[in-house]
């Protein structure tokens, strides 16, 4: 599940974040659909227009921090 949107952000992630830098892109398959200031302006205009599932809203920006996360654990093994 969206994993076509995801790879196509990161396939052109320069040319993308060269037109849309610090903006909100919502992507359905390999298309920029929407341009928005706020992911909150992205979500309200795209979830009326297209199903839930189907489209990824994605900040444009060059750093890996925008798009991934790190989870820390404590846990244990034994």
């Amino acid at each position: 599940m969206l994993e076509i949107e995801f790879k196509y952000f990161l396939d052109n992630k320069k040319e993308l974040v060269g037109k849309y830098a610090s903006k909100f892109i919502v992507i359905r398959g390999q298309e920029v659909v929407g341009v928005f200031d706020s992911e909150i302006e992205a979500l309200l205009d795209s979830q009326d227009k297209y199903q839930a599932g189907t489209f990824l809203i994605q900040l444009c920006d060059p750093n890996e921090a925008s798009y991934s996360q790190t989870f820390h654990s404590r846990v244990v093994f034994i």
